[in-house]
């Protein structure tokens, strides 16, 4: 029995720091933005280890309509590297703060060329099993309004329709109330001023 427990003990512990090396990285699904704008992509990590003086985030692009990937922006070492020759020249800055497990770049004065799928990569060594996270980027010239956008109005009509049926409502059986109340008073009045009028008579 206590060679089994032994047993048991040693492969947990040899399972157990392969799973603390593996890291989550987190970007958006979606993104859009105008010609001519800029735009901050975020990506953040979750690692169960401490931020590490090597951590690191490498930053990719692929256009739309294309199979390959351009390297665009780096930090490692502790410095920022970005692409200079790229579509992205001078135009991508690394705005992050890495020892807040963020990654993030700014790209600035957004074409519609640049349509496309950022993907961010990083490490926080000793961990650095993990799938890298991609967001998509859609530039217009000018802002579609989105299904979303119309669902939210739709249902904000029906709802201040029902509210103010609701309102109405409630506002009639006051005054239907109110109404039959006047007229009990009005006519219990009335009964008690002609029995008075009756008693005066018979005295």
């Amino acid at each position: 029995m206590l060679r089994v427990l032994a047993l048991a003990s040693v492969v947990l512990l040899g399972i157990a720091p392969e799973a603390s090396q593996a890291i989550s990285i987190y970007t958006g699904w979606e993104r859009h933005a105008l010609v001519g704008s800029d735009i901050r992509l975020s990506c953040s990590f979750f690692s169960w280890r401490f931020v590490s003086d090597d951590v690191s985030f490498s930053w990719s692009y692929r256009p739309d309509g294309s199979r390959e990937s351009i390297s665009i922006a780096h930090y490692a070492g502790g410095e920022p590297y970005t692409d200079n020759k790229g579509p992205f020249k001078d135009r991508v800055e690394f705005v992050g703060n890495p020892k807040n497990r963020d990654g993030s770049i700014l790209l600035k004065n957004l074409d519609l060329s640049d349509n496309g799928t950022f993907t961010c990569d990083a490490k926080n060594p000793p961990d650095i099993v993990g799938r890298p996270s991609s967001v998509r980027l859609l530039v217009f010239e000018q802002l579609p309004i989105q299904a979303g956008v119309i669902t939210g109005a739709i249902i904000g009509v029906v709802l201040g329709l029902l509210v103010l049926i609701v309102v109405i409502y409630y506002l009639m059986r006051f005054l239907v109330a109110r109404r039959v109340f006047s007229l009990s008073v009005s006519k219990h009045g009335k009964k008690k001023k002609e029995g008075s009028q009756q008693r005066q008579i018979k005295v």
